[in-house]
């Protein structure tokens, strides 16, 4: 699959004729809604875990130099947390495009943990994206990150915000908070490194 996937998610016709729709995010899009929204709600999903498995091509790195951001992997079981935005579809052109590096549209059950769920959408970057990574230790991540950079910034950024928004939410994520754990390490064995030369 390429890796721009507008077109892909313009044909997606499930929600045609809704007024509104809510979309669940659990990456960047739990920190920074550039978009307007009608409803902002704290919410998980179940079957999925989230894993920094994506490369970015477009806003955390470039075409020769991939970042690393989040994706969904399914997992029997697992809860992911985020935050759910209730839009208008006039918002999926801008979505569409924010998230057009290799992820999809896909409709899921978003639980908002009061007993009240609804059907709506999440972007999802399977693993047959042609920007996936792959899996790769929590160091292995750490390392890619602090070297990675794009037109949105270091990618060491997008990893900072999403940890700190969950521990604001009170929910603990072991995979992305070992991996912050690593970068605060590998921060720290290179500013010893250049104070000791």
């Amino acid at each position: 699959m390429s890796h721009n996937t507008i077109e892909i998610n313009r044909a997606m016709d499930q929600f045609d004729g809704h007024h509104q729709v809510w979309l669940f995010g659990y990456g960047s899009l739990i920190y920074k809604a550039d978009f307007p929204y009608l409803q902002k709600r704290p919410a998980s999903i179940t079957g999925w875990t989230r894993r920094f498995w994506q490369g970015s091509h477009d806003h955390r790195g470039t075409p020769e130099a991939p970042g690393r951001v989040v994706t969904l992997i399914p997992q029997d079981g697992a809860v992911c947390h985020g935050m759910a935005y209730l839009v208008t579809p006039e918002e999926f052109a801008h979505l569409d495009h924010r998230e057009k590096n290799g992820y999809l549209r896909l409709a899921v059950e978003i639980d908002f943990g009061d007993g009240d769920s609804v059907e709506g959408l999440v972007y999802i970057a399977a693993e047959d994206n042609a920007a996936f990574l792959g899996a790769a230790s929590e160091e292995e991540i750490a390392r890619h990150i602090a070297a990675a950079a794009g037109p949105s910034g270091p990618n060491r950024d997008y990893l900072l915000h999403l940890a700190a928004a969950l521990r604001e939410m009170g929910h603990h994520d072991e995979h992305v908070f070992a991996i912050e754990r690593y970068l605060g390490s590998l921060t720290q064995g290179s500013k010893g490194a250049s104070t000791t030369q």
